[in-house]
């Protein structure tokens, strides 16, 4: 009979019907336990493109940990950038350029003077960057604000969000700090400068939570709020320094006042510029990745970046990551405003963000959204924006210059695909390259 039960040692021919459960543990739907998974399923993905191979030196896992590629991609991605640079810096040269007029009859005063020039262009950056304690000061000095800049875009750029507000968030910081560290008199350092601090980072904060709240209350566009914002800060800046209230009384240019002694960071060597921003720059640093890494805030807001649908099946609130993304991204931009007022200028002056809310976005990018990376992207566009300056100071280049080689660097370490295309290099390596998810992800 067709309904008997198999005997010992025998098979049965019938297929057992798949299985009608619709439901998962705790009486919840299949689907909805299926997109829970999704969340740590895209976490694990994302761990495992940008993971280390076991066989990896200590070198090569540091700088597949910061680039998310392998050593020799990242160097191939260096020199390649240096290369195109040293050709648009050879071209640029006058006698280089004579010198390709009689190219055919003496070819080598050409190659002679595209050596002298780019020698000299890359030696005069080197050593004004690094060699010796001034030029390395200078290089941290100008690495302080975009660490910080840097990690505003990168924050929110790990929950899906593109924080364009980096300058405005700088401006109303550095401004408010400004304003705290010449208005209050007779307090001593130990209640002046952190307040001077604190209220800078809260205002910066404050200035980030807006776009946030709108984003996650009205689905107002990131991107276009913090560029409104942006020029009203920057507006805003321009008109509070024609003002009693903050201009000097014998200057009629828009300047403010001097902020007290007691209120300014202190410099670490007497005669260099370094100063403790520099320190709270890497403690913020330090602190954003803890919460990133390894907090559970951190981790709502990486799997609210990867899959929002997802996150919140699994009980999470998007909107309350966006905001805590956004306020965070303007903690951090306040921070570099206050470093750059209390710590280097002293005074407020009209732009005195000096674009580096803008360049903190391509800091974030070429960092991939991590904060090692993004910390080792703004010491790198320190180092070229200081030693950029005894480059234009010796050879005549223009500063614009750097700028370009920026640019180079930044496509070529963002698109590792090309580099091992040019230079025929398996995928196969320390790390994938893969870049965090942004706008529009």
């Amino acid at each position: 009979m067709s309904d008997q039960t198999p005997g010992p040692g025998e098979e049965s021919s019938r297929e057992e019907p798949p299985p009608e459960e619709t439901t998962g543990s705790g009486g919840a739907p299949v689907v909805e336990v299926v997109e829970k998974d999704e969340v740590e399923a895209a976490r694990e993905r994302e761990e495992r493109e940008t993971s280390v191979q076991l066989g990896a030196s200590i070198t090569e896992r540091f700088v597949a940990a910061v680039t998310g590629m392998s050593l020799v991609v990242t160097l191939l991605a260096f020199l390649s950038a240096m290369v195109i640079g040293a050709l648009i810096i050879a071209i640029s040269d006058d006698a280089t350029r004579d010198s390709l007029g009689y190219f055919m009859a003496q070819p080598s005063d050409f190659f002679v003077n595209a050596w002298d020039i780019v020698s000299r262009a890359y030696s005069a950056m080197f050593r004004g960057a690094l060699a010796g304690t001034g030029p390395l000061s200078e290089t941290l000095v100008a690495a302080t604000p975009l660490i910080l800049t840097g990690l505003a875009v990168a924050v929110p750029l790990r929950t899906g969000l593109f924080n364009i507000g980096g300058e405005g968030q700088m401006v109303v910081g550095g401004t408010v700090a400004g304003f705290v560290g010449f208005s209050l008199t007779g307090l001593p350092m130990i209640i002046h400068l952190p307040l001077a601090l604190l209220v800078g980072i809260a205002a910066g904060a404050l200035y980030g939570w807006v776009p946030g709240i709108l984003k996650a209350r009205t689905g107002a566009h990131e991107v276009i709020s913090t560029i409104m914002l942006n020029n009203i800060a920057l507006l805003v800046l321009s008109w509070v320094l024609t003002t009693e209230l903050f201009r000097r009384a014998d200057r009629v240019d828009p300047i403010s006042k001097s902020v007290e002694d007691a209120a300014r960071l202190p410099i670490f060597v007497e005669g260099l510029r370094v100063n403790v921003g520099l320190i709270i720059a890497l403690l913020l640093a330090a602190a954003i990745f803890w919460m990133m890494e390894r907090s559970t805030i951190g981790f709502e807001l990486n799997a609210v970046g990867l899959n929002p649908r997802a996150a919140t099946t699994a009980g999470m609130s998007p909107g309350r990551s966006v905001v805590i993304a956004m306020t965070t991204g303007g903690l951090l931009a306040g921070a570099a405003g206050a470093a750059v007022i209390l710590g280097v200028q002293g005074r407020i002056t009209d732009g005195f963000s000096a674009g580096l809310g803008f360049t903190g976005i391509t800091v974030a990018l070429l960092g991939r959204g991590g904060v090692g990376g993004t910390v080792a992207a703004g010491l790198l566009f320190g180092a070229m924006r200081s030693g950029g300056r005894l480059m234009q100071a010796e050879t005549g280049i223009a500063l614009d210059l750097v700028l370009v080689l920026q640019a180079l660097v930044i496509v070529f370490i963002a698109a590792p695909g090309l580099v091992r295309a040019i230079y025929g290099i398996r995928a196969e390596g320390a790390g994938t390259g893969q870049i965090s998810k942004g706008w529009g992800s």
